[in-house]
């Protein structure tokens, strides 16, 4: 299996359990590594033969932008559940940081794998 990957993917998002988090936007950073067979793409040279990490992005983007969070866990699973289903990716890790979050560290959060890595 071969990896498409997306680093550092910048998504300013409503995210946060407390009140004053949920009327702001907080930045978040997105990696991202899809398992996907680029083969055929290699030989084609064509975007419609590979997974189109620029689609994969926009539509992160604008899904995390219309969803307001509580939990970076929750926004981790509902991106994963999204790239999975609409780009047919079987196997994914994700890594959802939230900079600033927690004082003298320069980012918190998790990181989740789904699928199957073949």
């Amino acid at each position: 299996m071969d990896i498409v990957y997306i680093n550092k993917l910048r998504v300013d998002a409503v995210i946060g359990i407390y009140e004053w988090e949920k009327r702001i936007h907080q930045r978040l950073e997105l990696d991202l590594e899809m398992g996907a067979d680029i083969a055929h793409a290699a030989l084609s040279d064509d975007i419609e033969d590979t997974l189109n990490y620029k689609a994969v992005a926009q539509r992160v983007n604008g899904f995390i932008q219309d969803h307001p969070f509580q939990l970076v866990e929750t926004l981790a699973e509902r991106v994963a559940a999204l790239v999975r289903e609409e780009f047919g990716v079987p196997w994914l890790r994700l890594r959802v940081s939230k900079p600033g979050a927690v004082k003298g560290a320069r980012d918190v959060g998790v990181i989740i794998e789904r699928g199957e890595r073949k």
